[in-house]
């Protein structure tokens, strides 16, 4: 059978932030730290008002909407943030969610990542790819006609490094409906683009299934710091420590990879004069019995 090519290093894992950080600068830094402590390659944020956000009628109708003022990221933290990312070691994202977003945010950022829910609005596509930075789309609740027209909207913009995040934008996400396979299809419809998982299960299991079996190449999540972030009650957050392991297993995981050839490794070489010698099946090798002949 023949086996399919798979990559050989372990994905990028991006902490997200979300609404955890209270609008606290100490606290948003405090991610950034914990991301990098973790192992995390990159901590992404999110840019948004909410008069922006949503239509007057949405807002006028719901309460919840408008109390999401709270939740807002204060953009002058965003010169100290991607400071304090660049001396922790990793990179530094931001999610736009209205046009004027994108000029604000690129000066600091290393590369744009667009939520599934504006994977419809092109305009902000093509404002982000325009940029010549690397774009990260995440593709939850799409059809691949849909994902098709926003690639060509990035590309046409002039988008050059793109990865396609798969979810399932349920909070948390099931993992019988995580639908893994669909990497392979994404990975199929459009040649030269990263595919990857934005993980809303908080499952370690869901995540090892994506790394190992689907090749995925970034792996997003939701981070907090103890539990007390705005997001965590809904159930896709996950905890540092929690994170931590995954990042360390999966990273193990791939340093067992090796290079294909079958030769001893190091810790065995002492054994192999222990085999059994092909004249009589005896233990160790006959060399090696006349060295303890001697002595005895």
């Amino acid at each position: 059978m023949k086996s399919e090519a798979r990559s050989v290093q372990p994905p990028k894992f991006v902490a997200e932030v979300s609404s955890n950080h209270g609008r606290d600068l100490a606290r948003s830094k405090r991610f950034i730290s914990t991301a990098a402590a973790i192992g995390c390659h990159a901590v992404k944020f999110q840019l948004f008002r909410i008069q922006e956000l949503f239509a007057p009628e949405a807002l006028a109708a719901r309460a919840e909407l408008r109390a999401r003022a709270q939740w807002e990221l204060p953009p002058e933290f965003l010169p100290e943030l991607a400071l304090h990312a660049r001396a922790c070691g990793i990179e530094f994202s931001c999610t736009p969610f209205y046009l004027d977003a994108v000029a604000e945010l690129e000066p600091y950022v290393h590369f744009f990542k667009i939520a599934s829910y504006e994977l419809l609005w092109h305009d902000l596509l093509r404002a982000c790819g325009a940029t010549g930075k690397p774009v990260v789309l995440s593709t939850g609740m799409a059809e691949l006609e849909e994902i098709a027209a926003a690639v060509a909207a990035l590309r046409d913009a002039g988008c050059r490094d793109l990865t396609l995040l798969h979810c399932v934008s349920g909070y948390p996400a099931p993992a019988e409906e995580c639908n893994l396979a669909v990497l392979e299809t994404l990975r199929e419809a459009f040649p030269g683009a990263a595919v990857g998982w934005s993980d809303h299960s908080a499952s370690d299991a869901v995540i090892h299934r994506a790394v190992h079996a689907h090749a995925a190449e970034m792996i997003e999540f939701h981070l907090d710091l103890e539990g007390e972030g705005e997001e965590f009650g809904a159930g896709h957050c996950w905890l540092p420590g929690a994170m931590r392991t995954v990042i360390e297993e999966i990273e193990a995981g791939f340093a067992a990879e090796g290079d294909r050839r079958k030769r001893p490794a190091p810790s065995e070489r002492a054994d192999r004069d222990w085999r059994a010698d092909p004249t009589d099946g005896l233990r160790p090798l006959r060399h090696v019995r006349a060295g303890l002949a001697e002595e005895g």
